[in-house]
């Protein structure tokens, strides 16, 4: 009986810990110059791909920003909201093949995101190759 519960139990923790290891959720941004927190992006799944919306500004200034940068339906829409991770695929241990929009400056990257560990995300924009980009890591929100 005791082996049958211990058993039960690894199943368990094997698919709590599972299920906590995907991208999908709430992340908070961080600002690669000044290292604070700039908004919480919500990463979901939508007809087989994966998207980022963002769903908070922390930045009480910056609560009413707009995309003024942005081109075609994104100009000047607010930023809150705002969907920035567009059509990423899963590919092994990583999600790409989208695109990452950068709201300061209204041009979109493309774009790899996967989790270095179950509450921190490597978020990678890139210009042709992925050598040539900028990586953020973000964080999991935990509520």
């Amino acid at each position: 009986m005791k082996k049958y519960l211990l058993t039960a139990i690894a199943i368990v923790s094997v698919m709590v810990s599972a299920s906590a290891q995907d991208v999908f959720g709430k992340w908070k941004t961080i600002d690669d110059n000044t290292g604070k927190a700039k908004s919480i992006v919500e990463i979901y799944e939508s007809n087989g791909k994966v998207y980022g919306k963002v769903v908070e500004i922390l930045n009480p200034d910056r609560q009413h920003a707009t995309c003024t940068e942005c081109e075609g339906k994104d100009k000047n829409a607010p930023i809150k909201g705002l969907v920035i991770i567009r059509g990423l695929e899963k590919d092994g241990s990583e999600y790409n093949d989208g695109q990452i929009l950068d709201p300061e400056n209204g041009k979109f990257y493309k774009c790899y995101i996967e989790l270095e560990n179950p509450n921190k995300l490597k978020v990678r924009g890139y210009i042709g190759f992925s050598l040539l980009g900028r990586t953020q890591y973000w964080v999991r929100v935990t509520e």
